[in-house]
């Protein structure tokens, strides 16, 4: 039996200066194991590198062995080196010899050439491509790699590099990580440095060596230009990638930010192209996630064509917030919680998210709309946190599991329980001009969940855009005390004497529980009063962005907080009647006015429904 190794041509020009050497005694027996058995030759003006015959099959593969050895520990040189790369093709699976993985796959084992200027045979090189050579330490070659696709817009700038710095400032990314801009723009490394260095900002709360993690931190961002051809880009993309990992393990994670209609395009160039073969590869999406329910699925679809659920990562940044982190403690981490978290304590659950505008949202929501973007995501996803059944761990199968029987347990919504509004052109009676037809910004809605825990429970959902103020919590109410003894000592309005727990994220993150207490005094006066857990108060520390807690959590691989293909359709389900009766226009939408308090139909919703609308 014999091993061949087949070999692969290198330009002439480029390799003249790729030197050999001879290597000593490979074991104890006399025979010299030289690299002289790997000889170089030339053909048709390029350089071949082959290997001699004549020698036992143990000679020949330990002499390889012992050469690629030294060839991955050689000590680089002047960055002015040539870019070299040499690829064997082996067979060595067919001769019954297999790696540390099991036997070797037909594909190309890539050994390094001493410079670490890396090409892919199957990709642009480096000199054809223009990429500039950075110089690196060879013991500071990256055990990950992040690839910011879009790296020019908007959300990179503002949200994605801010948070990547604020992980790597605070010890949560590898010292020597590697991060990769991807745009179209024809700017280089130092042009993408100084765009984002102006966004990032070290901690209030500890600044140490801010000057020289910042600096660290842009010497390890690079850029690639991926012109219109997103295949080509994606090649070059990978062939810096590699230049910059130097051959040793590394991991990658591509932040897909980009338009929606680009989404399929740039993850099949990516998933061919672009994932790396020595470590785990995660992609990010940015929501909303299909423009309806046929759209959600063949997206959903084409993505599992070309990448494992477990690698599938949809963002949505209103999830990272503390508030939603703490559902699931709250619940499952206190007695005083867990046994009343049920149809037989609680007489209701409100959820509400508006937001106060200063600048129309313009050509986004004229496409999709609240719902699309809000409601099926962040809103339906906090009811099955808050609802679900006690998962069987912390791990992010397990809760995701509980979260989907929850939005498929989800009653069809009617359009007697929606109400939908539209916020007015400020200074006018007319509609926004940038909105379309029927495009919502305010939704609000009663769910119920009909399943043992939460049968006849309504859930009310409030959320829209351009309101009287920035309000992000959620209301739990307890049901009025059987036969209290106290009910003529609350008042006329008994309404008001009901316990609440309330979770409030914005504008100040408290935890609230409402209780009845006696006024102070003669006499005999209750009053409703708030047990008040302020977290500026209790907590001398700066809350991370949301960004930086999603990101951090796929890098540990948590994905609990990220829609599963399944939870993906059971919500889609849900809101699809209603956006079918949009559709048709058998929804009449509610104009209100900009900086008011939403349509009044919500009012009337809540009422008929027997809940008191708060409001602070």
């Amino acid at each position: 039996m014999s091993v061949s190794f087949s070999s692969t041509s290198l330009p002439f020009s480029e390799a003249s200066s790729f030197a050999f050497q001879r290597h000593p005694h490979l074991c104890s027996n006399p025979h010299t194991v030289a690299s002289n058995n790997f000889h170089s030759v030339t053909y048709r003006g390029r350089l071949a590198l082959n290997v001699g015959g004549g020698t036992s099959l143990c000679r020949r593969f330990r002499g390889f062995k012992l050469w690629v050895l030294e060839r991955l520990n050689f000590q680089f040189q002047s960055p002015k080196q040539p870019k070299n790369i040499i690829r064997f093709e082996s067979n060595l699976e067919s001769s019954g010899l297999s790696n540390e993985k099991g036997p070797v796959s037909d594909s190309s084992s890539i050994l390094r050439a001493p410079d670490d200027k890396i090409t892919s045979m199957d990709s642009p090189s480096l000199l054809q491509t223009g990429l500039s050579a950075t110089p690196m330490d060879v013991s500071r070659k990256p055990s990950l790699c992040i690839s910011v696709i879009g790296a020019t817009g908007e959300l990179a700038k503002s949200k994605i590099f801010p948070a990547l710095f604020a992980l790597y400032y605070s010890g949560f990314l590898p010292e020597n990580v590697g991060i990769f801009g991807y745009s179209r723009k024809d700017i280089t490394d130092e042009d993408l440095r100084s765009i984002i260095a102006s966004t990032l900002t070290c901690r209030v709360d500890h600044q140490e060596n801010c000057e020289d993690k910042l600096d660290a931190f842009l010497r390890r961002t690079y850029h690639i230009n991926g012109g219109c051809d997103n295949k080509y880009g994606m090649s070059m993309l990978n062939a810096r990638m590699e230049q910059i990992e130097g051959g040793s393990k590394t991991n990658r994670i591509f932040y897909l930010s980009v338009p929606q209609e680009a989404v399929l395009d740039v993850t099949a160039c990516l998933s061919s192209t672009a994932q790396t073969q020595t470590g785990w590869n995660r992609i990010i999406f940015e929501k909303p996630f299909g423009f309806d329910a046929l759209s959600s699925y063949r997206m959903t679809q084409y993505l599992l064509s070309n990448f494992e659920e477990r690698q599938i990562y949809r963002i949505d940044h209103l999830l990272g917030r503390n508030l939603i982190e703490n559902l699931t403690v709250l619940r499952f981490s206190n007695l005083v919680f867990e046994p009343l978290w049920s149809r037989t304590y609680i007489d209701n659950v409100q959820v509400i998210l508006s937001e106060d505008l200063t600048k129309h949202p313009g050509r986004y929501f004229s496409g999709y709309g609240i719902i699309r973007d809000i409601v099926h995501s962040h809103i339906l996803q906090t009811i099955a946190l808050l609802a679900m059944e006690p998962p069987v761990s912390l791990d992010g199968e397990d809760i995701r599991n509980e979260k989907v029987k929850v939005l498929r347990s989800i009653r069809k919504l009617e359009p007697k329980d929606v109400i939908l509004g539209q916020y007015k052109a400020s200074g006018g009676a007319k509609v926004d001009t940038c909105l379309n037809g029927l495009t919502p910004t305010y939704f609000a809605a009663a769910l119920y969940i009909d399943n043992a825990r939460w049968d006849g429970v309504p859930f009310f959902i409030k959320t829209g855009l351009g309101l009287i103020k920035h309000q992000m919590e959620i209301r739990i109410q307890f049901r009025n005390v059987p036969g209290n003894v106290y009910r003529e000592c609350m008042g006329h309005n008994m309404d008001r004497a009901v316990n609440e727990l309330i979770l409030r994220d914005v504008p100040d993150e408290a935890i609230l529980v409402r209780v009845n207490n006696k006024v102070p005094g003669l006499g005999l006066q209750l009053d409703s009063s708030e047990l008040n857990l302020l977290y500026k108060d209790k907590y001398n520390m700066e809350v991370p962005d949301s960004y930086e807690q999603l990101l951090l959590d796929v890098i540990d691989g948590d994905n609990h907080l990220f829609m599963r293909s399944d939870e993906l359709e059971a919500a889609w389900n849900i809101l699809t009647p209603i956006l079918n009766e949009i559709d048709k226009e058998n929804i009449s939408v509610e104009l209100y006015e900009m900086g008011g308090r939403g349509p009044v139909g919500a009012y009337y919703l809540w009422a008929k429904h027997g809940v008191r609308w708060v409001e602070d």
